[in-house]
């Protein structure tokens, strides 16, 4: 039996999940001014940040979703047999950058992971694994739960993804930007770059059951070509979008929309939009393209759950939401249905839904509507 989305939870710079897609639909963008004294050490004077404080951040965040995800899909892991995967890019990075500060060298490893924080939100939980693949970790973690459901290894699958903004990779933005970049323009003309967002998503992934889920879960294509530490390689992306179709069972031309991976910086939008050029060359109109990073920044290894998760509201909805900060589209992205400005109604059945990583980690996702 095919597997299902049952179940989706998100945090992002505008809050839960209901929240986050009324400020999409509405083309909102959550960045904000960083503190002035991590802007002047990093070179990066803004971000999409949930404001909290404390620490730990992304394990809470993790475990909130957890909680909530188990709730709506009606899941007790005490009753049933349930594994927990957890993409990720930067694990628990920042507190070890705070306990470095601080002077402390025995920093204990295992609280990079998130095994703690899913077994305290979901006790009876059998096991919890944390993938570390860079900003597709959550697309890679999806593709292995609906194994693990679809040969009945596993009752339910907890698929999560999270990160948040630390030091060191806010430094790397900083020196590599060209120019101080202000907010994340996909696919626009005047774009400058990147911006970290905070983040978490968890789905609930099952075998189709009589109220059909959210979503089916048709496949995930992966490809990991090493063709460069930092730049996408087309090839790579390509051999993962084709075998995606190819394990999904669809045609280009049965994809009504894209989820782009979208990051506003002059390689990925370029690489992306030549890919999504060539996929579905010949699909007139050719699906609809939107991306969420112009609105809550660059989630790093929750980016490809949150986008799925909008991709599931879209679906069940019928809504798709505007990129943010998309005013004029770059010339090599003239030819695709870029949604800018509002969000359109439209019909969408399949959508496929892009994340790549750095080292060329890529996973591409197809969901299929159930309404």
């Amino acid at each position: 039996m095919p597997a299902t989305i049952t179940a989706s939870a998100v945090r992002t710079c505008f809050g839960d999940g209901p929240a986050t897609w009324a400020a999409l639909l509405r083309g909102d963008c959550g960045v904000a001014p960083l503190d002035r004294a991590t802007a002047e050490q990093v070179g990066v004077g803004s971000g999409y940040p949930i404001a909290d404080g404390g620490s730990f951040r992304p394990s809470r965040w993790l475990a909130d979703c957890v909680r909530e995800a188990l709730a709506a899909a009606g899941v007790d892991p005490r009753r049933q047999r349930v594994v927990s995967l957890v993409g990720t890019g930067l694990r628990e990075s920042a507190e070890v950058e705070r306990a470095a500060l601080a002077g402390v060298v025995d920093f204990p490893a295992e609280r990079l992971h998130f095994g703690g924080a899913v077994a305290a939100a979901a006790p009876g939980v059998e096991r919890v694994v944390t993938l570390a693949n860079a900003c597709s970790a959550g697309g890679h973690a999806l593709a292995l739960a609906q194994d693990l459901v679809e040969t009945g290894d596993a009752d339910a699958v907890l698929v999560g993804g999270t990160d948040g903004s630390t030091a060191s990779m806010l430094a790397m933005i900083g020196r590599v930007a060209s120019r101080p970049t202000e907010r994340v323009r996909p696919f626009d003309a005047d774009r400058a770059g990147v911006l970290l967002g905070d983040g978490a998503a968890v789905l609930v992934v099952e075998r189709e059951r009589g109220d059909g889920g959210l979503a089916r879960l048709l496949a995930t294509g992966l490809s990991c070509d090493a063709g460069h530490e930092t730049a996408p390689d087309p090839e790579g992306i390509l051999r993962a979008v084709r075998d995606a179709h190819e394990r999904a069972g669809r045609r280009p031309d049965q994809i009504d929309l894209v989820l782009a991976h979208g990051t506003g910086t002059a390689l990925n939008d370029a690489t992306e939009a030549h890919v999504l050029a060539e996929v579905f060359a010949g699909c007139a109109p050719g699906p609809l393209v939107t991306a969420v990073k112009g609105a809550v920044g660059h989630t790093s290894g929750g980016s490809a759950l949150l986008s799925v998760a909008v991709a599931v509201e879209a679906l069940r909805t019928g809504h798709v939401p505007p990129i943010a900060g998309l005013a004029r589209p770059a010339p090599e992205a003239a030819g695709l249905r870029l949604v800018r400005g509002e969000a359109v109604r439209a019909d969408p059945r399949v959508a496929q839904v892009d994340a790549f990583g750095f080292g060329g980690l890529n996973a591409v996702t197809l969901l299929e509507a159930v309404r």
